[in-house]
């Protein structure tokens, strides 16, 4: 009896050197756990083999079913003892049994009588202590066909192919990961793309603009708008989501405002018109708050605040700043868009500062909000300092920011303009 398991342990010694060295060459996963249950088949006389994985929701599910002329089987969740798997699961210790017909460990398994089950050999799959899935191999029409040796040879099996199984994953994952990347990376790079190249240049004002996301995507933007009669449109937006989402609603949003700016007769009714589109075609329930301001010749604006931050008005005069009233509500919510463009006049040296929430509510590591006051308090300093220009108010502001943030990672994103009236004859 020894010299005639001698060569069947011999086989089984090198049926597992050639599935470790096959489960290490590769990480094509289902390539690999088709060959080695075929080869597993082949040498246990197994009629069928099944190869079972945890998945994130902790439930084993069937990622091999294979016969014995190496065919796929279909429907496997019909093929096999739920009973034997439960077992195995519950202990996570390998199973055999060589008449399961009889054998009073499961004499009230129904698909081990239903589908006349006699050898089943079954082994838990570990992985540092926990079981990921597991190893199934049965024969209909023979009993005893399985050993020992076959038990020991599918436990090494499942060892090895564990640790195949949790590298594949990783190899996925990162592969995923630096496909989602570099996609993420190409979607940035659009929306860049949908920002204004380059700061307009309007007689007797000075323009200034900064736009950063906290993710790869965001849903923060500003736009230049031109319109007739040497007019300027600017818009600076926050949609309510963050991300890929977030950015696409921007998107539309971005395209819906600078559309409907051309033919609009007034800064309020170009909201409503985007307000109405938005709402026809947005299902998300997501919305975008605005803040749109038209510059005209003399330091005349024509202003309308959909549910936005409030702009700030320095006065170079007094030095005083104060925020622009709120008014009406965000675009997407409701068809009833309930703005009005309200006019200021600004004199030279004025500055007004158009931001986003990202800005005013910048946190620090002590989950402290940088403000309104902080933010108007800036402004004033930089508004009123020799030489003071748009550029140079923005870069302040950007300062005052990034030293209050410190090393606090970003809270949302950051987008500002500051429009600042140099006056007519400069």
């Amino acid at each position: 009896m020894g010299n005639q398991r001698a060569p069947a342990k011999l086989e089984h010694l090198e049926t597992l050197y050639h599935i470790t060295r096959r489960i290490n060459s590769s990480l094509e996963l289902n390539d690999v756990l088709n060959e080695v249950m075929d080869r597993v088949i082949e040498v246990t006389g197994a009629e069928r083999g099944f190869l079972m994985l945890r998945g994130d929701d902790g439930k084993l599910a069937f990622k091999v079913a294979r016969g014995l002329n190496q065919e796929d089987l279909t429907d496997p969740e019909f093929q096999v003892s739920h009973t034997i798997v439960r077992v195995v699961e519950e202990n996570q210790e390998p199973l055999l049994t060589n008449n399961a017909q009889y054998d009073e460990r499961f004499n009230q398994g129904g698909s081990i009588i239903g589908l006349r089950l006699r050898s089943i050999l079954c082994v838990p799959i570990m992985v540092k202590g926990k079981m990921i899935g597991v190893v199934y191999v049965d024969n209909r029409l023979q009993a005893g066909i399985f050993s020992n040796d076959d038990r020991d040879l599918l436990a090494a099996f499942a060892s090895q192919s564990g640790v195949a199984i949790e590298n594949a994953r990783l190899y996925r994952v990162a592969v995923e990961k630096g496909r989602m990347e570099r996609e993420l990376q190409m979607a940035h790079e659009v929306q860049l793309g949908l920002l204004p190249r380059k700061i307009p240049r309007v007689p007797g004002y000075e323009l200034a603009a900064d736009w950063r996301s906290a993710r790869e995507m965001a849903g923060d933007f500003y736009d230049f708008i031109p319109l007739k009669d040497g007019r300027l449109g600017v818009v600076v937006a926050d949609v309510s989501d963050k991300g890929v989402s977030a950015a696409l609603f921007m998107a539309v949003a971005r395209s819906l405002i600078r559309g409907n700016a051309a033919l609009a007769e007034t800064p309020d009714e170009t909201l409503r018109q985007a307000n109405h589109l938005i709402l026809d075609d947005a299902q998300s329930g997501m919305f975008v708050t605005v803040y749109y301001t038209v510059l005209e010749p003399g330091g005349a604006l024509q202003c309308v605040n959909a549910g936005h931050n409030l702009p700030i008005w320095c006065h170079a005069a007094t030095g005083a700043c104060e925020f622009l009233p709120r008014g009406g509500r965000a675009l997407g919510w409701f068809d009833d868009l309930p703005v009005e463009t309200r006019p200021i006049q600004l004199e030279p040296g004025d500055v007004l500062v158009l931001y986003t929430d990202g800005v005013s509510e910048a946190e620090n590591v002590a989950g402290e909000d940088f403000g309104d006051d902080r933010l108007a308090a800036v402004v004033r300093q930089a508004a009123g300092a020799p030489g003071a220009t748009a550029a140079s108010v923005l870069d302040a502001i950007n300062r005052a920011v990034k030293s209050f943030v410190g090393n606090a990672p970003p809270f949302d994103d950051h987008t500002l303009v500051v429009v600042r009236y140099v006056g007519s004859t400069h």
